[in-house]
């Protein structure tokens, strides 16, 4: 098959599809690669090590879209990208439509099939090429966190452990699943007290049987999310329902009430964000201030550890490259029913149910697709 690599165009993201390893894979099974020159130079990867992998450099993106069937991303296509799709395109990379109508029609009006990441699963139901990210963005968001609580960054001047004789920060995590439990990970290794609130009570067990009494937990209801947002120093969002919108789970009547100077950090921003007074920022202006209380809403923040986010992506996403690179897209996709939850526009309709439901698009089966 045809595969083809260009360059990241999104504001401050340099990870890049494939790396040379996977380059060098996909050729060894006989597949003909097509890198647009630089695609990987901001993490590293020059295009000699690209051309040593047997792949072919280009110098334009039109050039990679002209020569390849499978375009193989990172983040979800911008305008000019999208013009470039044609109905023999098939586009495999992260999408989030759920919070993007202008995106879902554009690439439904494209005619290409698009296969998103973020709902690709696993025989354990689990989220396979969005949980390496989704580490990532759970350790950068205490990171970032703590950076944004100091006093120049417009924090109230908390350090998350504290010192002897004065109290750790408080930490409230919103969503127990892989963001949530690598962020406390990180915030009860800084030594701050840490709450995690889930509405999965077999998740609380686990996180209870995991970390033991170094972690709090409580249970979601309104009155307990509530009560922790407000008393907290820095809330991590990290809330997902795959497919869907986030939902809004703190009010702005909530942030108002935090001490000034607190901070939120929205992991969930790429699926709308579960604050209401979030708003996507970028890694070039991360930051802002809403009722005194500083928001951090990067849409992409793994690209801000560029290098380890695009290896620790190929190695989850490899697989599935080579598998529709050998069987063919539509036999790949039939044969595979957790790829195939990925397939999220297909023949200018929208494939998966919760994408269709939060758009309030109709929705075309993935097997009536195929």
């Amino acid at each position: 098959m045809r595969v083809g690599v260009p360059k990241e165009i999104k504001s401050e993201e340099n990870r890049v599809g494939l790396t040379p390893g996977s380059a060098r894979e996909l050729v060894h099974h006989g597949h003909q690669l097509t890198v647009e020159t630089h695609a990987g130079e901001g993490i590293g990867f020059d295009d000699a090590a690209y051309k040593a992998a047997g792949a072919t450099i280009v110098a334009t993106a039109d050039e990679v879209f002209a020569a390849a069937d499978l375009i193989v991303k990172v983040k979800e296509p911008q305008a000019v990208e999208i013009k470039r799709l044609k109905a023999h395109h098939t586009l495999f990379t992260y999408l989030h439509l759920a919070p993007d109508p202008v995106q879902a029609k554009a690439l439904m009006a494209s005619g290409a099939t698009a296969i998103a990441y973020e709902t690709v699963t696993n025989e354990r139901g689990g989220l396979p090429l969005l949980a390496p990210m989704s580490e990532v963005a759970g350790r950068m968001s205490i990171q970032v966190g703590a950076h944004c609580l100091e006093k120049r960054q417009g924090g109230a001047g908390i350090l998350l452990g504290g010192v002897p004789g004065v109290s750790a920060a408080k930490v409230v995590i919103l969503g127990g699943g892989v963001s949530g439990t690598n962020a406390a990970r990180m915030a009860m290794g800084l030594e701050a007290h840490v709450i995690v609130i889930d509405k999965s009570l077999s998740r609380l067990y686990d996180l209870d049987l995991q970390f033991g009494s170094r972690l709090h937990t409580s249970f979601a209801t309104r009155e307990s999310i509530e009560k922790h947002v407000v008393e907290a120093d820095l809330v991590i969002g990290a809330v997902l329902v795959p497919g869907a919108a986030a939902p809004k789970l703190v009010t702005r009547e909530m942030i108002r009430r935090m001490r000034r100077g607190s901070v939120v950090v929205d992991i969930s921003i790429d699926q709308g964000g579960c604050f209401e007074t979030s708003r996507p920022t970028t890694h070039a202006d991360p930051t802002y201030v809403e009722e005194g209380v500083v928001h951090y809403c990067v849409t992409n923040m793994p690209g801000g550890v560029a290098r380890t986010s695009a290896i620790a992506l190929n190695n989850a996403t490899l697989p599935f490259v080579v598998a529709l690179a050998d069987k063919g897209i539509k036999a790949a996709l039939a044969a595979d029913p957790h790829l195939r939850n990925g397939l999220n526009v297909a023949r200018g309709q929208i494939t998966h149910p919760a994408v269709a439901e939060a758009l309030k698009l109709p929705l075309m089966s993935a097997e009536k697709a195929l």
